[in-house]
């Protein structure tokens, strides 16, 4: 068996390129990142980059958005990184980014969107300038409900939910075994590291992130024990909030590079540098540059006029979302917030009168637009005014989720 030596990754997630904040475009944003993170794999002499799903923030991204991911592209090719494996999320076409899968591959750059007929499409056997194997690589896309769970006639929730736990847990126990049976056929030891997109038990979210359930009921949120324990490392995506999985030190969220909502304002957002050797594993999280500062204010009007004004004095360029919250009413609230910022740096994109939103409903919401609601708030209101049945609203509730998880699984892009 041949001497193994240590390998050097860095994982990523969750970019969701062509995202706005309220209206408010983030491209400069998200170019000063991958500006960052080219910097950071030189630096770190980073040999293989990880990105575990949600390149994209819609499954048709706009053309500054596709812009912005192939000049990457282009770019990490000329670097030292000798590896780019990218993985599609929830929110990416699978037909979309596997496209160019060919010409990608070329470059050292693969790329897995869907599973297909064959497994072994999802193990990649990773090549050093010498043409030497040094990692195998078992990634996982997104797994849509369609392509691990046969529906039947007749079959409760608890059933849906059972078989959706078994497939995933069936789909990587099948993929790792390839990937271990591809080492045991090299007579060497080589790291095997996961990738994946989903939602695990207990994983932590913010308020206003846009992380959105993956499939209808509540045991989508699997247990790390449905992953195969002979995988040194599980780069996963989907969850902003960067995180351990039950404790682990080999699997993790590195969260998203940019907050995605005012809830994540305080965020500290990072990467994941990973060290691999025999028996060894070292993971470091690299903290990532604020590129555009937000911030939440909430509080009575003294609390955020004071705020505003040391963010004034201190010349902060932040966008900014203020939550009132006092029992006196003020009407003209957002004729003061405008005073209060002219001729300043700041910008305040979102505000939300919580003594007015505490009105009865169906009165007039003066400060809360459709933008201020989730999916799920917008029906429970129609359901209210509908006054529809409480005992009826859970069956409601739960066949509108369906539709969504149906809606968010579709394609635009596929042939199919």
């Amino acid at each position: 068996m041949t001497d193994a030596r240590r390998i050097r990754l860095l994982h990523t997630s969750d970019w969701h390129l062509g995202r706005t904040l309220h209206g408010r475009k983030r491209d400069e944003e998200f170019a000063a990142f991958l500006d960052w993170l080219i910097e950071t794999v030189e630096l770190e002499a980073v040999e293989v980059l990880l990105i575990a799903g949600d390149i994209f923030d819609t499954s048709a991204p706009s053309h500054r958005a596709q812009a912005l991911y192939y000049r990457f592209l282009s770019r990490i090719s000329g670097s030292n990184c000798r590896h780019l494996v990218v993985i599609a999320g929830n929110h990416d076409s699978p037909t979309f980014i596997e496209a160019p899968k060919a010409l990608l591959h070329a470059l050292d750059v693969h790329v897995v969107g869907a599973i297909g007929q064959d497994l072994n499409d999802e193990v990649l056997v990773l090549r050093d300038q010498e043409d030497r194997p040094e990692l195998i690589v078992c990634a996982v896309p997104y797994l849509r409900d369609r392509d691990i769970r046969q529906s039947e006639a007749g079959e409760t929730i608890e059933d849906k939910e059972r078989k959706l736990i078994e497939g995933i847990r069936a789909h990587y126990a099948e993929v790792v075994a390839l990937a271990e049976q591809r080492r045991a056929e090299l007579d060497q030891w080589i790291p095997i590291v996961g990738m994946g997109h989903l939602f695990t038990a207990g994983g932590l979210t913010q308020d206003g992130d846009g992380v959105r359930e993956l499939y209808v009921g509540s045991l989508a949120h699997l247990s790390a024990s449905i992953f195969p324990d002979s995988l040194d490392y599980l780069a996963l995506g989907h969850l902003h909030v960067p995180q351990k999985v039950a404790g682990s030190e080999s699997i993790r969220y590195s969260g998203s590079p940019l907050p995605m909502g005012f809830g994540e304002a305080r965020q500290v957002k990072q990467v994941c540098l990973v060290d691999l050797a025999p028996e060894n594993i070292r993971v470091s999280a690299l903290e990532i540059p604020v590129f555009q500062p937000i911030e939440r204010i909430r509080g009575s009007w003294d609390v955020i006029a004071t705020r505003l004004g040391e963010l004034a004095a201190a010349d902060s360029p932040s966008w900014i979302e203020v939550i009132y919250e006092d029992e006196a009413l003020i009407g003209d609230l957002r004729e003061r917030l405008d005073e209060a910022v002219t001729g300043t740096k700041l910008e305040i994109l979102r505000v939300r009168n919580d003594r007015i939103l505490a009105q009865a409903l169906g009165q007039t919401q003066l400060d809360e637009t459709l933008a201020d609601l989730d999916t799920e708030e917008v029906f429970s209101r129609c359901l209210e005014s509908q006054k529809i049945a409480i005992d009826q609203r859970p069956d409601l509730l739960h066949c509108y989720r369906e539709i969504l998880a149906d809606l968010n699984d579709a394609d635009p892009l596929s042939d199919q």
